[in-house]
């Protein structure tokens, strides 16, 4: 009897010591990788850019844009086309802090978000009329989305392809549903609130925060866009 219990409760620590390691290695390890994927990801683009003739610039233009209306932004010249896996633009919302910024690759594969945002190939790319859709985690791999709950509307999302500067402002959300429900990265999602085209974007993650029964949503209008010689938009400066 006495060699069964020892037995058993070795068998027990063992395991979980092991359960330990795993959790170790999910919530840290992961990340550490993450944030060094990602900050190469970006080191990359810069390098593109830094690298690339001269492109023209679009022209800085301003406007509601809101659920279509009149007057949004002009759009600027169609991107070159995105290849899979490959990064081509970066993310920054302020609300989720100053030094907050991530990479966005096209594709949204596993092996994607494991090394920053994703953006939905069959959806608008970057300004252009339609919905521009980036999926990211809420938690492991960098946890990019940890704060997603705390956008609110009427926040920035910036992005720059490395010649523009494009500034959204989140209509609506975060809008809560379940994983099947992909119409919320239609061209015109119903539940946004939008009723005809315009340049929008989406960003989704899961939910709960360590689960994946639902997703989150916020929907956003391209509010601005200036070239990038003229510096940042003002929803970046502090």
């Amino acid at each position: 009897m006495r060699v069964i219990v020892r037995t058993v409760s070795e068998l027990c620590i063992t395991v979980g010591a092991v359960m330990v390691l795993f959790v170790a290695y999910v919530l840290f390890w992961t990340g550490v990788r993450a944030d060094g994927v990602m900050h190469d990801q970006i080191d990359q683009l810069h390098r593109q850019w830094s690298q690339s003739a001269a492109h023209p610039s679009a022209t800085a233009s301003k406007g509601s844009g809101g659920s279509g209306a009149s007057g949004s932004p002009a759009s600027p010249a169609a991107p070159a086309a995105y290849h899979y896996g490959k990064p081509f633009a970066i993310m920054y919302i302020p609300r989720l802090g100053f030094t907050w910024n991530k990479p966005v690759l096209e594709g949204t594969g596993t092996d994607v978000l494991k090394k920053g945002l994703a953006h939905y190939a069959r959806t608008a790319r970057l300004g252009q009329v339609g919905n521009f859709a980036v999926a990211g985690h809420r938690r492991t791999y960098g946890d990019p989305f940890k704060d997603f709950p705390r956008l609110r509307p009427g926040d920035a999302i910036v992005l720059t392809d490395g010649t523009t500067w494009f500034t959204y402002r989140i209509d609506k959300g975060p809008y809560k549903t379940v994983p099947s429900d992909v119409e919320v990265i239609n061209p015109v999602p119903r539940k946004s609130g939008y009723t005809r085209p315009g340049r929008y974007l989406t960003l989704t993650t899961c939910d709960p925060e360590w689960g994946h029964s639902h997703r989150l949503i916020v929907w956003a209008h391209l509010d601005s866009t200036q070239p990038v010689e003229a510096g940042k938009p003002s929803a970046l400066r502090r």
